[in-house]
């Protein structure tokens, strides 16, 4: 029996370490269009600050692929594959043939519509792109920062941190309009801009300047910007070009059923790729996050390996640090406006605190928390859980939250 598994972050290392343990004799390939050993790809941001070192970034040791008599295939992506045949091509022309496999592929910038051809326009997703941007930053005097999403934050707060002089261009009204609402979106663009970050909303790149290398952008509102260093953090799409959409069902990310197998017997799917049952939303949804790809890797590898475990869904949750900001948000933060959700919230701008709660009848489904994130632990086991609010649902806003006190 070969086990491939595409993709060797979290999800396919978790995928692998189940694999093993349940078949001590199976063979195992991991493709990774990467070199190095994995690593967590969530700390490249600190990289980029300077508060940690590249070799600080690999989550197993580097006997990892021996330990466990993996067959590692480095350096190389997966150009198409026969589903029939149960064969993959790869991009350097080889071919792997497969029993069972694990689409671990990850996600891929989201492109802009500038062409970013010059020099010193990077995209933020892998190691190798911080390291060549570390290279660049002793020449940098102005960065422009593309996107207010996770990783357009990351990339900004790190590059002040060197005290680099930054600008941050963000399509929506405020950052991490994903995440939280206006109210919380507002509280961070404010502490953001207190620590000397350029913001502005509602603009984005037409084009960029420069020969061979960028000097400046053209804006969306006519305006023109210096920089000579970009970064692109418009977000991510899950890596799916080489999946047969005629086989396997491809919405916004690869479908999966609760074994976390595809709709073609025998191949699964975890991690930022997959589109998997929102718990909060109670439909199907990506949540491209840290946790959930551990999760989805280990019960896809039980799976795959003939141990049948059930994946209840995805939840999305966050918790961020955002200088003198503690920020946690949890499942459906911004639901609709619609009769059937209800929204709590509490602003204390003395204390400079929010807490917003989003209910479907007597569920919780949301919940963002702008310090005093002390309780996120027990608003998130709510929703992660489905557990009824008995109590008040006043209650829940209390930054005292327990237990005991939602029992009454």
């Amino acid at each position: 029996m070969n086990y491939v598994i595409i993709g060797n972050g979290i999800a396919g290392v978790s995928a692998a370490e189940a694999i093993r343990q349940l078949d001590g004799s199976c063979g195992i390939f991991m493709i990774s269009n990467e070199s190095v050993e994995p690593y967590c790809r969530p700390m490249i941001s600190l990289v980029l600050e300077g508060t940690v070192s590249a070799s600080k970034l690999p989550i197993r040791g580097s006997s990892f692929y021996q330990s466990l008599n993996i067959t590692p295939v480095l350096g190389s992506r997966v150009a198409r594959m026969d589903v029939d045949a149960k064969i993959l091509f790869l991009s350097d022309g080889k071919t792997l043939p497969f029993d069972t496999l694990l689409i671990a592929s990850g996600a891929d910038p989201r492109p802009v519509k500038a062409p970013a051809d010059l020099a010193n326009i990077f995209f933020m997703r892998n190691q190798h792109q911080v390291l060549k941007m570390l290279e660049a930053l002793p020449r940098t005097r102005h960065a422009l920062v593309l996107g207010g999403g996770l990783v357009g934050f990351k990339a900004a707060c790190g590059l002040l941190h060197r005290g680099i002089d930054v600008t941050m261009l963000i399509r929506s009204g405020y950052p991490l309009s994903l995440q939280v609402d206006e109210i919380a979106g507002g509280m961070i663009l404010s502490e953001l801009t207190r620590r000397g970050l350029n913001v502005r909303v509602g603009t984005e790149v037409t084009a960029f300047k420069g020969i061979n290398t960028v000097t400046g952008a053209l804006l969306s509102d006519g305006s023109e910007i210096c920089c000579d260093l970009v970064i692109i953090g418009k977000g991510v799409l899950p890596a799916v070009s080489f999946v047969p959409r005629d086989r396997i069902q491809v919405d916004q990310g690869i479908v999966v059923d609760n074994h976390l197998e595809t709709t073609c017997p025998g191949i699964f799917a975890a991690g930022d790729v997959v589109e998997s049952m929102d718990i909060a939303r109670k439909t199907r949804w990506v949540n491209a996050i840290w946790p959930e790809a551990a999760t989805q890797g280990r019960i896809a590898g039980m799976n795959m390996a003939g141990r049948a475990v059930v994946y209840k869904g995805s939840l999305s949750r966050n918790v961020i640090r955002i200088f003198d900001l503690d920020i946690l948000a949890v499942g459906w933060v911004n639901a609709p406006d619609d009769p059937r959700f209800t929204v709590l919230s509490e602003h204390n701008q003395c204390l400079n605190t929010y807490r917003r709660l989003v209910f479907e009848g007597d569920s919780l489904i949301g919940a963002t928390l702008v310090n005093r994130i002390e309780t996120g632990g027990i608003l998130t086991a709510m929703i992660q859980n489905e557990i009824p609010v008995r109590a008040s649902k006043e209650k829940l806003l209390e930054p005292h939250l327990s237990l005991k006190s939602l029992m009454f």
